[in-house]
């Protein structure tokens, strides 16, 4: 590891230094939607199965089409992340992660993040996050552009749950390994008790805003 946001600003930035996600918060691809939990592993774009042509058609084999998807995926390394301003309703705290592409090429991203809140040593802190029932769609990023994914949880003010405060967030991109750390400065955060899910949605252009 649902409210729909409808988030702008931006008030964090990532460190420039990826680093890898702790636990099981793994990011999703766009092909496995069906799982409603953050501890599946995403599996890896790069690995294509056997390809085969059919005689005379020179169609584009299942192995050439994920190799291309592969080839334009962003890559962490090309990617910044932020937390956008919440955007609270209806007892739900919602915030936009926005992922700029800072490379200098077309990418495209597809799927879930994975996400994580962490204290200063880099434990995580409650469970992974839900993943919401939303089909995914590619994104292409030119430089420049940014993406966004949907980050929800109930007021822990209001539910009753058991909170802590992070000291960051990591964030995943999807089909990717690396992670971007983004400060977090928003409060505490739901970690166990009533209604203390996370949600996540799949990315989806724009800023949130």
């Amino acid at each position: 590891m649902v409210g729909l946001l409808t988030a702008c600003g931006s008030d964090n930035s990532a460190s420039s230094t990826p680093q890898t996600l702790p636990g099981t918060a793994e990011p999703a691809s766009g092909d496995h939607t069906t799982d409603s939990g953050g501890s599946s592993a995403p599996v890896p774009t790069d690995s294509a199965p056997d390809s085969t042509t059919a005689p005379g058609s020179g169609a584009t084999t299942a192995a050439s089409a994920t190799t291309a998807a592969s080839s334009t995926r962003c890559h962490t390394s090309e990617l910044t992340a932020s937390v956008g301003r919440n955007d609270p309703g209806a007892g739900q705290e919602n915030f936009p992660i926005n992922l700029t592409n800072n490379s200098q090429r077309t990418c495209t991203l597809r799927g879930f993040p994975g996400a994580a809140f962490v204290d200063a040593s880099g434990k995580q802190l409650g469970p992974d996050p839900e993943r919401s029932s939303e089909s995914p769609t590619t994104v292409t990023l030119a430089p420049g552009q940014q993406a966004w994914a949907g980050l929800t949880f109930s007021n822990p003010e209001i539910s009753g749950a058991r909170t802590a405060t992070p000291a960051a967030l990591l964030v995943t991109p999807p089909d990717e390994r690396d992670s971007l750390k983004v400060k977090w400065t928003q409060g505490k955060v739901p970690v166990s008790g009533t209604y203390s899910t996370v949600s996540l949605t799949v990315v989806r252009s724009g800023t949130g805003s």
